[in-house]
């Protein structure tokens, strides 16, 4: 016998970080390919998620990790598709050096 509970909510759906590690991230304000998710930076008390960290280019080879990394505020991600991640932001200003 199955029991249904008919007052559950309808689920929202979710996505993991590593789901979001495999999709590229395009700047809508010039269409550039800034690369794929490294890694998401959160609040620990809210757990809210505060920027998503995008690798810039390899130094010497991929041998010492990377010359600067995009660090994109959560409130310029325009939307979150299957295979990209769509943002709208000024490079200059999320540019970091590493």
């Amino acid at each position: 016998m199955h029991i249904i509970n008919r007052n559950r909510k309808k689920e929202k759906p979710s996505m993991r970080v590593c789901d979001l590690r495999e999709k590229e991230v395009v700047n809508t304000n010039n269409g550039q390919i800034l690369g794929n998710v490294l890694d998401v930076d959160f609040d620990e008390k809210c757990g809210k998620i505060c920027a998503l960290i995008v690798p810039g280019p390899c130094k010497c080879f991929g041998l010492f990790g990377y010359e600067y990394e995009y660090v994109i505020p959560w409130c310029r991600v325009l939307k979150i598709g299957p295979d990209i991640v769509l943002v709208d932001v000024c490079e200059k200003e999320v540019k970091k050096k590493c």
